[in-house]
């Protein structure tokens, strides 16, 4: 007898995905299915990664998670929004609202300062523009840019771009915030930066789903979620504390799933 959910599990549940599949059709008699048939529930202030074998389906199940791709079948609820069945007009509306999302290409326009390329997206909103510039000021000082805020792309580090498109993704104060391999192009030190700023805001309580393939990263998290040819083969929650500890327990958990 399966137990019942209480109302409490129900109201924290950020996110969740239901028989959800991805198809790509090569030919009428050659399909691939990307992602199989996928349940799966992100709680409200949860990190999870989301790991896997290349071509495994991750970025993949990212982009149908947060809206940025359609699935061929199934159901993605945000908030209790399904947002699967949104007009194109109002996903885009749910996406600038509800959904922040940092990119592995650092995709900033490159001809605006970092306060501006976050400013144009937070006047997408329906907060007023001193509100967004308040908010806009509060989290560069909180990764500690702000000196750096006025200045072109091109004008800073790898990281600290990275970390400008995070505060881009969180200017709207997003129910979750998806990150695709976003430490993909910057070497240790920038990558560790950008890991602590994630790290930073999930403690005080942002939820966020990231996708990697680097194990040590996967430790910053409290969960994480390995795929196979597009179907979840497992998932683990942290026991550990210590971060060399959660290495060694990743570690063997990956190499019973097949990693």
């Amino acid at each position: 007898m399966k137990s019942k959910k209480s109302k409490r599990d129900n109201i924290n549940i950020a996110l969740r995905a239901k028989q959800l599949s991805k198809i790509y059709e090569k030919s009428k008699e050659n399909e691939v299915k990307a992602v199989d048939d996928i349940d799966v529930e992100i709680h409200q202030g949860e990190f999870t990664m989301i790991m896997g074998n290349s071509g495994s389906g991750k970025s993949t199940l990212l982009y149908m998670l947060s809206g940025l791709d359609e699935p061929s079948s199934g159901e993605v609820y945000i908030n209790a929004c399904r947002i699967d069945q949104l007009s194109e007009k109002n996903l885009a509306k749910f996406r600038r609202e509800k959904i922040g999302f940092v990119f592995q290409g650092i995709n900033l326009v490159p001809n605006l300062s970092l306060m501006e390329n976050v400013l144009v997206s937070g006047y997408l909103s329906n907060k007023s523009r001193k509100e967004v510039e308040t908010t806009a000021d509060q989290l560069f000082e909180r990764i500690n840019l702000s000196e750096q805020k006025h200045r072109l792309p091109a004008q800073v580090s790898g990281g600290q771009q990275q970390r400008a498109a995070i505060v881009r993704g969180l200017i709207n104060s997003p129910s979750v915030l998806f990150a695709d391999e976003p430490t993909g192009s910057l070497n240790h030190i920038q990558g560790k930066a950008v890991i602590d700023t994630l790290k930073d805001f999930n403690a005080k309580g942002q939820t966020v789903v990231m996708v990697t393939h680097d194990m040590k990263l996967a430790c910053n998290g409290s969960r994480v979620i390995y795929l196979m040819d597009g179907k979840i083969k497992g998932e683990m929650r942290f026991t550990k504390f210590d971060i060399n500890a959660r290495e060694t327990e990743l570690y063997k958990w990956l190499l019973e799933m097949g990693w």
